[in-house]
């Protein structure tokens, strides 16, 4: 039921005032403050909820100084026995290279029978070198020897008939002495004779070229119709037995740590296959300039071991115990490697490093740490010396 309400005021000047309108009885009205109230508790309520959802659900203390400290994992690796390995970058060669060149004097190539990467055997001929002049010499050089051979046959003659006469007093002693002394002289031309021809013929024999010893042809710089002599360089080059080698640059430190004997796995650069090697020689000198000196690892012989090409060897330098870390602890600037620790004080300090042999746990640290200490596991890039942390060790 709906009632007209008149409302009279009046003022304190005697000016009255009148307000009029219709209520609605049983509806009584919502006071606007109490509606804006609510709104507000609303939300700040709903603010607290969302600052317990990010934070975990855990208030932090007032007064706390860690409140806004990071958070970070640490880890106490402690001590690991570690296989060693050194790994270095290096040059294949043929351990025993041969080259090949003209013994003889020399002359126009008629033909060559092998190529590079062709297998050669001792004594086999790589290039045949014309000799058709030596040929006629070695037929004159025998001529020789027919002419002095007639020579000392008729010598002896003349001397078997004069000692028929020395007994009738005929030919004197005098005459026997001489005669026997042209005799003895022919039969030395004889001889002179072959020895030239045996020497013509040798001469021939070293026209050709030959194998020195069973191996693999690494390289032919010969050619049919070349002309070649006793000052020509080397025809061919033949790696002896085919046995290769890795020249293998290392630092003095690294050196010193390897013997003959070590073994080695050598990868060539673009290849995915390793070869099984053997240290057989180390350098006894070092390189004044690079300080770096040369291990010499022995390989069979293997198609994808190109001499001239680059290799990577891992050398077994012996068991050591050390710290292990994994890579992401590890950082590195121009000063070097180094890691932040976590002291009592939950303040992260830098500490030097030196790393060796990787591993598959991770860097083997030789120098800087004892173990015991607590290793900010990552992140240790967006850190600072000096700065507060809040450490936690990873859930295992």
């Amino acid at each position: 039921m709906n009632y007209e309400t008149t409302i009279k005021a009046e003022a304190a000047d005697g000016v009255t005032t009148e307000f009029s309108g219709a209520r609605t009885f049983g509806a009584p009205a919502v006071p606007r403050w109490l509606i804006i109230g609510g709104l507000g508790l609303f939300a700040l309520l709903l603010a607290i909820a969302a600052y317990f959802a990010i934070a975990g659900g855990e208030p932090v203390a007032v007064g706390d100084d860690n409140a806004q400290a990071p958070t970070v994992t640490v880890v106490t690796p402690g001590t690991t026995t570690v296989s060693g390995e050194i790994e270095a970058p290096g040059t294949l060669a043929a351990r025993r290279p041969m080259p090949v060149g003209v013994v003889g004097e020399g002359g126009q190539v008629l033909r060559v029978t092998v190529d590079a990467g062709d297998w050669v055997q001792r004594g086999q001929v790589l290039a045949v070198i014309d000799r058709s002049v030596q040929t006629q010499q070695v037929a004159a050089q025998s001529a020789q020897i027919d002419v002095a051979r007639a020579d000392a046959n008729l010598a002896q003659a003349n001397l078997d008939r004069a000692q028929q006469l020395v007994a009738r007093g005929f030919i004197s002693k005098a005459d026997i002495d001489r005669l026997t002394a042209v005799r003895d002289s022919a039969m030395a031309r004889v001889k002179v004779a072959q020895a030239q021809l045996g020497e013509q013929r040798a001469r021939n024999e070293r026209l050709n070229i030959y194998a020195p010893a069973t191996g693999y042809v690494l390289a032919r710089n010969v050619e049919p119709g070349q002309t070649v002599g006793a000052g020509s360089p080397a025809l061919f080059t033949i790696a002896s037995g085919g046995e290769m080698e890795m020249l293998a640059q290392l630092s003095e430190e690294q050196l010193a740590k390897l013997s003959v004997g070590t073994m080695a796995t050598i990868v060539p650069t673009g290849s995915e296959k390793s070869f099984a090697g053997q240290v057989w020689q180390v350098a006894p000198v070092i390189d004044a300039t690079t300080r770096q000196g040369t291990a010499r690892i022995a390989l069979p012989f293997a198609p994808e071991l190109r001499p001239g090409g680059f290799a990577t060897a891992r050398i077994n330098s012996g068991s050591f115990t050390a710290t292990v870390l994994p890579e992401s602890a590890v950082q590195a600037d121009d000063e070097g490697s180094y890691v932040f620790v976590v002291g009592a004080d939950n303040k992260v300090a830098r500490r030097a490093v030196k790393t060796g042999a990787v591993t598959a746990q991770g860097l083997a640290i030789t120098e800087g740490l004892t173990g015991k200490e607590r290793i900010v596991l990552r992140a240790g890039g967006f850190l600072n010396p000096g700065e507060t942390v809040n450490p936690q060790t990873p859930k295992t």
